[in-house]
């Protein structure tokens, strides 16, 4: 496989889809990095993916924190070359609910802080990495609720457009490094974080997908992996939406 021996990072991969990521990069031979602000979700998840073979280690990280961010990324580097991490950490849990003109500009900040930011203090930690390395491969995780708007979801929209923004971004300065920058978006999917999202929005997808099956974590682990490896060597910059038919894009 493409990915053996390589040493990924995934953050934000305690639980849910970042979990799900993980285990399959692990399955196709990757050396995975479980990073998440709740170390007890780290540690239970690095713990699951040795008993299954897989070949994981867990450093904690704070995405809002430079300073925390550059701490896990040397620890990471410290054990050998970087080649590919995911960006997959994100508050979704319990953010909607509110209009624009009601969003408390906290709670705005507070999204924003982990989503887009977290994103960018990530990728600045590793691009340097990944450029000694001589290239390498980032993937965003984004969401489809950024194509096609949502109501009482403002900053989390918005955060996830960023990233969809700041992948062709970096797509343009790191491509000359020989380093591939994706995004994959998908829909409502049904992991931990989805118990959180309002009935009227399952059903939305429900009565809009053209695959009317509800969306699994397995459904976008595979299009992670291809985008990490070989034979996506020549895509970069773009965002493929994996949701089912829900949006066409």
């Amino acid at each position: 496989m493409s990915l053996q021996d390589r040493t990924i990072v995934i953050t934000g991969s305690g639980r849910g889809l970042g979990l799900a990521i993980a285990g399959r990069l692990g399955a196709d031979g990757a050396h995975v990095w479980i990073t998440d602000v709740r170390e007890d979700w780290g540690r239970a998840a690095v713990n699951g993916l040795r008993e299954n073979g897989i070949t994981a280690q867990f450093c904690p990280v704070d995405v809002r924190s430079p300073e925390s961010v550059d701490a896990m990324v040397e620890a990471v580097a410290a054990t050998g070359p970087i080649y590919g991490l995911v960006n997959n950490a994100a508050l979704a849990d319990g953010v909607g609910g509110k209009a624009v003109h009601e969003l408390p500009v906290e709670d705005w900040d507070r999204v924003l802080d982990v989503n887009l930011r977290g994103t960018f203090l990530v990728s600045r930690a590793v691009a340097p990495h990944l450029i000694d390395a001589g290239g390498g491969r980032i993937v965003t995780i984004g969401s489809d609720a950024a194509l096609y708007g949502s109501a009482r979801l403002c900053h989390y929209i918005s955060s996830k457009g960023g990233v969809s923004a700041l992948t062709r971004a970096m797509a343009r300065d790191l491509g000359p490094h020989g380093i591939t920058v994706n995004t994959v978006s998908p829909g409502l999917t049904e992991s931990e974080s989805a118990e959180m999202v309002p009935e009227h929005r399952h059903e939305l997808y429900r009565r809009n997908r053209a695959l009317t099956r509800s969306q699994e974590p397995a459904d976008l682990v595979g299009a992670v992996a291809f985008l990490l490896g070989d034979e996506a060597s020549y895509i970069t910059g773009q965002e493929l939406v994996v949701d089912g038919g829900f949006v066409f894009h």
